[in-house]
C-alpha cells in the first residue's frame, strides 16, 4: 500500500465519480481504477459500490476514509513540526476558538506564552464548536476554548474564567426601571440572540439560563455578531445579551447595559482538550501556565 493509493482513494471518496476524481488528480481514469482495485485487493474488502446509478462508498469504505483522513492529518502535522524544528522552533500548539471566546485576557496570556517559550509555535483558528470538537478528536487541533463543557466522549473540559452576563436594552426601555433586571421580567419582551450555528456553546448556556421562564422566550432575531445585536437593540427591535468584558469597550448610541438579578447569570470559558494520559511536554507546560495565569481571575 502506497500513499498514492490512499490519496487516490480520498479524492474518489469525495467526488464519487471516477472521471472527476481523475481530473482532480491530473491523471487518466484507468490508472485511478487500477489503483483503487489494487487497494481493495490488498485490504480484502470493497471500498466502493459501482452500479448504474453511480459510485458510492461501502460501509467499509466510509470507515476506511475516516482513518485515512486521520493518517493524512498526522502526516501534515509531522511535516509542520519538522519545518518548525528546522527553523529553530521546538514544536507547535494549535488552538481552536469557538463561541466568540476571543478575549483580551487570552491575548495577554498568549503573549506571555510566546515571551516565555518563543521556540513553541502557537497557531489560532476561529471556527464553530462542532468543527472544533471534530478537530480535537482528529488531531487537527491541540486544544480549544469555548463556552461549554459539553464536549462529548473523549474531550476533557476545564473552566478557565467567568464573565457576568448582562442585558443590552434600548434607551428609554421599561426594564431600565430595574438596577438589576429580574429574569422573569424578560418573558414578555422580544429577544435578540446569537446565531446558534456561530456560537453553539454560548447559546446552550444562554438557553439553560432562560429555561426557568414560564413561557418560551420570544426570540425575534438571531445575529452573528455583537455589532449587529447592538444595532438592532438600539433600533428598538428587542433586548440582547452579552458579557461585561465584551461590552466594556463598546459605546453604542441608544443602548444601555443592565446586569441581571440572577447569581447564575455568568458565562464560563472552558479549555477543551482530548482525553490523553500522555500529552506532549509543551502542552503540559501550556496548561500549567494557563492554570497559574487564570487561577485568581475566575470571576
Amino acid at each position: 500500500m502506497e500513499l498514492r493509493h490512499l490519496r487516490y482513494f480520498v479524492v474518489l471518496a469525495e467526488e464519487l465519480h471516477f472521471t472527476r476524481a481523475a481530473d482532480r488528480l491530473h491523471i487518466e481514469q484507468p490508472p485511478l481504477s487500477r489503483a483503487i482495485k489494487e487497494l481493495e485487493e490488498e485490504l480484502g474488502v470493497l471500498l466502493f459500490d459501482r452500479n448504474r446509478r453511480g459510485t458510492v462508498l461501502t460501509a467499509a469504505g466510509a470507515t476506511f476514509l475516516q482513518d485515512v483522513r486521520r493518517l493524512f492529518t498526522i502526516l501534515e502535522q509531522a511535516r509542520e513540526n519538522a519545518k518548525a524544528i528546522g527553523s529553530g522552533l521546538r514544536g507547535s500548539i494549535r488552538i481552536a476558538v469557538s463561541d466568540g471566546a476571543v478575549d483580551p485576557r487570552l491575548s495577554a496570556f498568549l503573549a506571555r506564552c510566546r515571551a516565555e517559550e518563543p521556540e513553541i509555535e502557537i497557531r489560532l483558528c476561529e471556527l464553530p464548536l462542532a468543527e472544533q470538537l471534530r478537530g480535537l478528536r482528529s488531531g487537527d487541533f491541540t486544544i480549544g476554548f469555548a463556552h461549554t463543557a459539553e464536549g462529548g466522549e473523549g474531550i476533557v473540559a476545564e473552566p478557565v474564567w467567568q464573565d457576568p452576563l448582562v442585558l443590552a436594552l434600548p434607551a428609554l426601555h421599561e426594564l431600565l426601571a430595574h438596577k438589576a433586571v429580574p429574569l422573569h421580567e424578560l418573558g414578555s419582551h422580544p429577544l435578540i440572540l446569537c446565531d446558534p450555528h456561530v456560537c453553539e456553546g454560548y447559546c446552550r448556556e444562554l438557553a439553560r439560563l432562560l429555561r426557568p421562564l414560564e413561557n418560551e422566550p420570544n426570540v425575534v432575531e438571531h445575529v452573528a455578531s455583537l455589532d449587529m445585536m447592538l444595532t438592532l437593540v438600539g433600533a428598538g427591535f428587542g433586548v440582547g445579551f452579552t458579557t461585561e468584558t465584551r461590552i466594556a469597550g463598546c459605546r453604542w448610541p441608544d443602548v444601555v447595559i443592565r446586569p441581571l438579578a440572577v447569581e447564575s447569570a455568568v458565562i464560563t470559558t472552558y479549555l477543551l482538550r482530548p482525553d490523553d494520559d500522555s500529552p506532549p511536554a509543551s502542552l503540559e507546560r501550556f496548561i500549567v501556565r494557563l492554570r497559574t495565569h487564570f487561577g485568581g481571575q475566575q470571576n
